[in-house]
């Protein structure tokens, strides 16, 4: 029988949050591999497109206002495996060269609790050429109470004050991963929701991972008369949750208020946040929510209550999107802490376009639904929503199989769009440890194209990325080199592919003829 103990918690400061911290410490970029942790529904091409526009959108109003000389900081808050910024800058690169117009500078600031995440970006091959023109850089970042940002590649410290331009911050799956308040709101009172934590005994056979999902948690109201107090710097939201709610369980992001304030003070001109998670920003739906349930992923996540973001900062002035419609997987919204908010035209015009009308949440449901649907669609639907999704990766590897069976039908024009949706994909693929290898789906599919000097080269990259090399790769390239004139490199490639299977019957044939 496993012995357990039980002890009493705020639940801010409840240890579900220290081994979530250690969690991430201890995995580093490993946290996501294989979706471990979820990344794509924050990190594919289609969201980075969204927030790239409105990225771009914001540096042409602040041109608009003749402030193009100083650099606008954009600060991503948990930059986890690294693709989001990878997709903003490769369509940030693609906006502003096409438009060809006078922009100010930019540097994008990629952040994390964890050191090991920030080491391993800055050694991203992807990322190199962004640090080498000098608008990527990276921190080590603890938005529980850092107040200035140090930056590894330049050496600069940023401090309250220094930012002459607002500050761009984009946090994704940030605000449900860090420690909230638990308040109760009942009777017209103000409860602070404690936890029980129980726990088993620390063993050497528990993972971090494992020992979050055995802990069990139970909650005790008791009366938090602190929040009602004219010192509380949240105080309005509190009153308005008084009012308006009635046996309800609301997570408060005070934490995360607090982070963004101190942000804040890094800039004179104030800051544009975008942000999407799991979070609700109608008040309609904490009205007798039920204690919070964590939701496991090798870590954890919660809800963020993205109303009292909203809220906070409207009462201050400031200016908040979030889509009418309501949302499914994802909410996507701006906040706007700027002087004269409703002046910064091509940024809401870029939400109203990028999130409002189709965007990020609606992609992935579509997504979902294509999903179970690959095997049964042909060549120009897959193409078009390939499109759709920013030729993204991930569709292409779970297409890759229907494509192949679909080549012996398409005409020219599907295969030369077949060929550029390759190219492009790859020029802004950001690489994962995860379990497959794109550049062997890539050739095996120019392959069957009878691309034979464009597969050889993806086979020969994807020879490169196995661990052990791979007979199916070996033949295809040994018919590449055949067919482009290179006779002695084929029979190469076949030799080595039957000393890994000797039985290879295309092989042994193809060597024979050849000898």
């Amino acid at each position: 029988m496993t012995d357990h103990t039980q002890q009493k918690y705020r639940f801010s400061e409840a240890p579900i949050w220290e081994l979530q911290r250690q969690y991430y410490e201890e995995k580093g970029l490993h946290a996501w591999n294989n979706d471990q942790v979820p990344q794509y529904i924050t990190s594919n091409p289609m969201i980075g497109t969204a927030y790239a526009e409105i990225i771009f959108g914001f540096l042409q109003d602040r041109a608009a206002k003749g402030e193009v000389s100083d650099p606008v900081l954009i600060v991503e808050l948990g930059a986890g495996a690294g693709r989001l910024a990878s997709h903003i800058l490769h369509t940030l690169d693609g906006l502003r060269e096409d438009a060809a117009i006078v922009l100010p500078p930019y540097r994008y600031v990629m952040t994390d609790l964890a050191v090991k995440n920030v080491e391993g970006w800055r050694r991203h091959a992807v990322l190199q050429p962004y640090i080498e023109q000098g608008v990527l850089d990276f921190a080590v970042f603890d938005a529980v109470g850092d107040e200035e940002i140090r930056l590894t590649e330049s050496q600069t410290v940023i401090r309250p004050g220094d930012l002459k331009q607002p500050m761009l911050v984009v946090a994704n799956y940030f605000f449900c991963g860090i420690p909230q308040e638990l308040l109760y709101i009942g009777e017209g009172q103000v409860y602070e929701c404690d936890v029980l934590v129980e726990r088993p005994e620390r063993s050497d056979s528990l993972s971090t991972s494992e020992e979050l999902q055995r802990i069990t948690l139970q909650y005790e109201n008791r009366p938090a008369p602190e929040y009602e107090a004219d010192s509380y710097p949240y105080r309005e939201v509190i009153d308005l949750y008084k009012k308006e709610l009635e046996d309800s369980h609301v997570l408060f992001p005070e934490l995360g208020l607090r982070c963004l304030e101190r942000l804040n003070r890094l800039s004179k001109a104030g800051f544009l946040l975008i942000t999407a998670d799991k979070g609700d920003h109608r008040l309609d739906n904490w009205r007798f929510a039920e204690p919070p349930e964590l939701i496991y992923h090798g870590s954890f996540s919660l809800t963020a209550n993205y109303h009292a973001f909203q809220y906070t900062f409207e009462q201050r002035g400031g200016l908040a999107l979030f889509t009418p419609h309501h949302y499914k997987n994802l909410n996507v919204g701006c906040i706007f802490m700027l002087e004269n908010p409703n002046s910064y035209t091509n940024a809401r015009l870029a939400h109203r376009r990028f999130v409002q009308r189709f965007g990020p949440d609606d992609f992935f449901s579509l997504k979902s639904w294509v999903d179970e649907r690959i095997t049964t669609m042909g060549l120009q639907p897959i193409l078009a929503f390939w499109r759709l999704g920013g030729y993204d990766a991930e569709f292409f590897i779970q297409s890759a199989k229907r494509i192949s069976s679909l080549l012996a039908e398409a005409n020219d024009e599907e295969l030369l769009d077949l060929q550029l949706g390759i190219q492009t994909m790859w020029s802004s693929y950001y690489v994962m440890e995860q379990g497959y290898n794109l550049a062997l789906d890539i050739g095996i599919v120019l392959f069957e194209m009878n691309s034979y000097e464009t597969a050889r080269h993806y086979l020969e990259l994807a020879l490169r990325e196995e661990e052990e090399p791979d007979a199916l790769i070996l033949y295809c390239l040994a018919i590449c080199h055949l067919e482009l004139g290179s006779a002695g490199e084929a029979k190469s490639c076949l030799q080595r592919a039957l000393e890994l299977e000797p039985g290879h019957e295309e092989a042994l044939e193809l060597l024979s003829c050849l000898e």
